[in-house]
């Protein structure tokens, strides 16, 4: 399995390009997941929905099936923030490439996001796990770079380097215990 970040600030196109590089993979032949990481308290789950009444009835973990999709929900009885890695962990083992969008001090390699209109410090001269900067303003980035910069807008060019350095990529769990 290969695993890479996409890092950068809000609005600068992590999920647009995560977005965009799915289905290229996928035809690719690839089983592609997805870790995000979300900053505030969301819910997957609709009010009114056994799930929901489930967890909101003080179960720990509530799973749903159906012949389609797995989904899985977990209350942190007191809060807690899982890794990267932890979340690695919880994916299907069939999967060739996982694209984690945010945590973006991981040591994980990873692809930063920028826009010079976003008005958003770079990150990749201080993140020795930065691979490659995708961006709309290569003329524009702070400092030369002898990373790869690759063109945000499109997803090819991004999928060609990502399959080109596939053995950068290579996830090793026992490489995070």
């Amino acid at each position: 399995m290969k695993v890479v970040g996409f890092a950068g600030f809000s609005g600068s196109g992590k999920t647009t390009l995560v977005e965009r590089l799915i289905p290229t993979l996928r035809l690719q032949g690839l089983r592609v997941s997805v870790v995000k990481h979300a900053h505030h308290r969301f819910d997957i789950d609709t009010p009114g929905k056994d799930t929901f009444r489930h967890r909101e009835a003080g179960a720990f973990e509530v799973v749903v099936a159906s012949d389609k999709r797995l989904a899985l929900m977990r209350e942190f009885e007191v809060p807690k923030r899982p890794t990267v890695h932890q979340l690695i962990a919880e994916l299907y083992e069939g999967v060739d490439w996982v694209l984690v969008e945010g945590f973006k001090d991981s040591d994980l390699h990873k692809i930063e996001v920028w826009r010079a209109s976003a008005g958003k410090p770079a990150r990749y001269m201080f993140d020795d796990f930065i691979a490659a900067i995708a961006t709309d303003s290569p003329d524009q980035l702070p400092t030369p770079t002898g990373l790869a910069v690759l063109d945000l807008n499109d997803p090819e060019v991004v999928l060609s380097w990502l399959l080109s350095q596939g053995s950068r990529f290579e996830y090793n769990p026992e490489n995070y215990l």
